[in-house]
């Protein structure tokens, strides 16, 4: 495995789209990535009102930069949300299992209020039930929703320090297996954080907030979509903007071994995927 891993890390970032298991776009840098982040949901969201459908999206918080960007054009081109249904990843729980609430610094619903719904215009804005977030007392009712509204068009993300997509986390435990079949099959659940996701999530922050290391800030634990409903999907696209520390992952999600160590990998069966990233992030590692 570490000498595939070295392999991967070393291919030229020219030859990665070739290489690679699934669609890959390299873009020039983090602006640009941003600005096709939002450009991307808002010509999904235009293309379906012109022929007079509903946009059906899962929505990640990371990457976030776009948010903002995303707005913006829907407001300048009168881009309705009428008829859009989102459904966010995941949201974060503290320790008895319940949400954050919305103020706290770390909230993904937030963040996607203040960020995204709240930002739209009033007569273009996304009614209020067609915004869903998974519930840890509710933990079907999401996935029900998006089986009531015909699937989702198109599940946008990011990618996990450790490959996981929302908070679909590789299995820590010795006590039980989970069979790759069985983690593709996941549903929404409530997740205890793996202790390496905290200690980065403690740097990293979401929404622009860092706890500047410091992990008492960080919820420890999560209410997840399940891999299930992110793989039904008719569509896939992630977007990587990390630069140093997703520079590993991100060549594993694409040119990697499917593996519940790294369930990114899982997103290679899946008929319509892209995965984009800027030039930064990536580009190889080379040891020595």
């Amino acid at each position: 495995m570490v000498h595939k891993l070295q392999d991967i890390l070393a291919i030229p970032i020219e030859r990665l789209a070739q290489a690679s298991k699934v669609g890959v776009e390299i873009l020039p840098d983090t602006r640009a990535l941003h600005q096709h982040f939002a450009r991307s949901i808002a010509d999904e969201i235009k293309r379906n009102n012109e022929l007079g459908q509903p946009t059906c999206l899962i929505l990640p918080v990371g990457p976030t930069a776009h948010y903002p960007l995303l707005a913006e054009i829907c407001n300048k081109e009168r881009i309705s949300w009428n008829n859009t249904y989102t459904f966010n990843m995941d949201e974060y729980l503290d320790w008895q299992g319940r949400p954050v609430p919305l103020d706290h610094p770390m909230s993904f619903e937030g963040f996607m209020r203040e960020h995204l719904f709240d930002r739209l215009a009033p007569n273009i804005r996304i009614p209020e039930d067609h915004i869903s977030f998974p519930h840890p007392f509710r933990v079907d009712e999401i996935s029900g929703k998006i089986e009531e509204v015909g699937g989702v068009d198109i599940c946008y993300g990011g990618i996990g320090y450790h490959g996981h997509i929302a908070f679909n986390e590789p299995p820590n435990t010795r006590w039980y297996t989970i069979s790759e079949e069985e983690f593709k099959r996941s549903a929404t659940r409530v997740v205890p954080l793996a202790p390496d996701t905290i200690v980065v999530n403690s740097m990293a922050g979401a929404g622009g907030y860092s706890p500047g290391g410091n992990s008492q800030e960080v919820p420890p634990m999560a209410v997840t979509l399940g891999m299930k409903d992110i793989l039904n999907s008719r569509a896939i696209r992630l977007y990587c903007d990390g630069g140093d520390w997703q520079r590993t992952v991100f060549r594993i999600a694409v040119l990697g071994e499917k593996s519940v160590d790294y369930p990114v990998t899982f997103i290679q069966d899946h008929p319509d995927t892209i995965v984009y990233a800027d030039a930064n992030t990536a580009r190889g590692l080379h040891q020595g």
